[in-house]
């Protein structure tokens, strides 16, 4: 219902901030990492939006970018992952940390995340690289894990399932990956770069 709302910022504290946008304010939850960069009173700022309905309620969730956007909708579509442990979650992590922890298997990253024990973080591993197979067998993926082996290195292969589980198609990762040099970044510095390029 709502892609993005654009206002002025009235109110920012822990949890929450509240945009007016024509006298109406919206209260919009954050992660604490998104509220610390949305900027200060007074300022026009835009928001990324989430909005979760309930029988009884409707909650409007914000992000300073897509990347966050998706990896809350993405953790949202885990089972046992509620939206308050998503916005928890992303006050901890960023977007491109989580997903290299997702298609390295690193268990003791994603339980180290408030919220998070053993079972839930392998759960989470597992739900999302299912995701990410999915996406690879997809009509827009025109490249076979074979052809990539003997074309890219590994850190390449793990920078594009990385934004995978993000959400990227893999013809916009591949544009996204252009003249990034990968000899002298690591992986996740790769991935922020692609997210970089991906942002234009």
């Amino acid at each position: 219902m709502f892609a993005y709302i654009k206002g002025i910022l009235e109110i920012k504290t822990k949890g929450y901030i509240v945009i007016d946008v024509n006298g109406i304010g919206y209260k919009i939850f954050m992660s604490e990492t998104a509220i610390s960069k949305v900027g200060e009173i007074g300022n026009t700022i835009k928001v990324h939006t989430y909005l979760k309905v309930r029988e009884d309620e409707m909650s409007l969730y914000g992000f300073n970018t897509n990347e966050e956007l998706r990896m809350f909708e993405l953790l949202l579509s885990v089972s046992g992952i509620g939206a308050k442990s998503a916005i928890s979650i992303l006050s901890n992590i960023n977007p491109s940390g989580f997903a290299l922890a997702i298609i390295t298997n690193d268990v003791s990253k994603i339980k180290s995340l408030p919220g998070i024990g053993p079972k839930s973080a392998q759960r989470i591993i597992l739900e999302l690289k299912d995701k990410v197979e999915a996406e690879e067998k997809s009509a827009d993926n025109n490249k076979t894990n074979e052809e990539l082996n003997t074309k890219e290195e590994t850190k390449f292969l793990e920078a594009i399932s990385a934004l995978q589980v993000l959400g990227y198609s893999r013809k916009e990762i591949d544009k996204a990956l252009e003249n990034i040099d990968k000899e002298e970044l690591n992986v996740e510095d790769i991935i922020r770069k692609a997210l970089k390029n991906l942002a234009r």
